[in-house]
């Protein structure tokens, strides 16, 4: 399942191989959205065909983009083919590399600094008439060279997911529901009973980087370009992960016989998890019998939780890039975005969409409420090897010194970045 990774919604694996094959194909970037690439195309609606290339979660994502897409394309006179990729990461590099790229890519963050680096996308987000109305920490995300480059389709926050049969089991109410560190450890010490653990989540930062927020830090500055891995903040909250580790009511989702926490969760193999929106798909088509709600994560020294998102990503070497922004235009309005998150349950990338998803989700909105404080993980290119190596000692944390464990992020991180 694609999700349990950082690149969440509709991400793909690989991103490491595609970057060597883009960054020898780039098309001159120039940073500045306003300017058009360098095959001479203008801003203008073309009557070239548009093809947009997308990494679709089934069916029913599939035919909301196809419809939505035809939508404009009746409405243009431009004949635009939606591809659903097998692996996005290979056929988008294929097509960067022969220089007839699909010309809208469903694009991670980790990608967009990746592609943008290599000149291989067109900067044209700050322009969008709706520009402003995008959160700021997704702006943030999709911002290369100080421009607001590429548009966020939509976005999910990593919030507390809890079974409330176990939860009332317990003898816990509303009133329980974790606002602190401490009481979070409380509730899982409590819904520790038998075989079910009170808190389970996969081993990744992807999911262990809320306490990093929760407690005022991160791996890097709010710019992204200064590794803070080993941060005093941030050894005190491995820490306190360590503290739940060590009392047992809380383990790791591999531990108990899981592949991600949702799949834990699911199967009752524990009564709390930290996951991201996309876990209610898994559990009207997998675990419909389980009953849960969602709550926000308890606060450290501050609320803090983890984002994950993906953009529009126009080719620079499209032939239509007057006829791709139009699209993007039409498929990030309001009302087309909220279409989406009814057809296949994203949240919109839009402050103005907000209210209206809230009431035709009401049981979702801690997961849209996380948009206000959420963090984004390191994206530019080099840091997905790092982030992906720290994964891999995450497992073993318990066992691991908190500070030793963060200096080798550090170190790897600062050589990224500096790099």
């Amino acid at each position: 399942m694609n999700r349990i990774t950082r690149r969440a919604l509709l991400g793909t694996s690989g991103a490491l191989a595609a970057g060597g094959a883009l960054a020898a194909c780039g098309s001159g970037f120039s940073g500045n959205p306003t300017t058009a690439p360098s095959s001479g195309a203008s801003l203008s609606v073309g009557t070239e065909p548009i093809t947009v290339l997308i990494g679709s979660s089934g069916t029913a994502e599939t035919n909301a983009v196809t419809d939505a897409c035809n939508s404009w394309g009746s409405s243009s006179g431009v004949k635009v083919t939606v591809i659903p990729a097998s692996n996005l990461d290979q056929q988008a590099a294929q097509g960067f590399a022969s220089g007839k790229p699909s010309d809208l890519i469903y694009t991670s963050t980790n990608d967009f600094q990746t592609w943008s680096k290599a000149g291989n996308l067109y900067a044209y987000a700050s322009t969008l008439p709706n520009a402003s109305d995008f959160y700021p920490s997704l702006v943030q995300a999709f911002t290369y060279n100080n421009v607001f480059s590429t548009a966020p389709k939509d976005f999910s926050t990593l919030q507390l997911v809890i079974n409330t049969d176990l939860w009332t089991k317990a003898g816990l109410s509303d009133s329980d529901l974790p606002t602190t560190w401490d009481q979070l450890k409380t509730v899982a010490t409590k819904l520790t009973q038998g075989k079910v653990v009170g808190l389970s989540m996969s081993p990744q930062i992807e999911r262990v980087g809320v306490f990093l927020a929760q407690n005022g830090g991160g791996l890097t500055s709010a710019d992204g370009k200064t590794a803070t891995a080993n941060s005093d903040a941030n050894v005190a909250a491995l820490d306190y992960v360590k503290t739940l580790l060590a009392a047992g009511c809380c383990k790791w989702s591999s531990d108990i016989g899981a592949g991600w926490g949702g799949e834990a969760f699911g199967k009752q193999l524990c009564a709390m998890t930290i996951e991201g929106n996309w876990i209610t798909g898994a559990m009207s088509s997998d675990y419909a019998s389980v009953k849960y709600q969602v709550a926000e994560l308890p606060a450290g020294t501050q609320k803090g939780t983890l984002q994950f998102t993906n953009g529009w990503g126009i080719a620079a070497k499209s032939a239509n890039i007057g006829g791709v922004v139009s699209l993007v235009e039409y498929l990030t309005t309001t009302d087309q975005q909220l279409s989406f998150a009814k057809a296949f349950g994203v949240m919109p990338s839009l402050k103005s969409a907000k209210d209206q998803w809230a009431q035709q989700n009401p049981t979702m909105v801690p997961f849209v409420n996380g948009a206000d404080y959420a963090q984004n993980l390191p994206a530019a290119p080099g840091t997905a090897a790092v982030i992906s190596d720290f994964d891999s000692k995450i497992p073993q944390l318990a066992k691991t010194d908190s500070k030793t464990m963060l200096d080798q992020v550090q170190s790897d991180l600062s050589a990224a970045l500096g790099g």
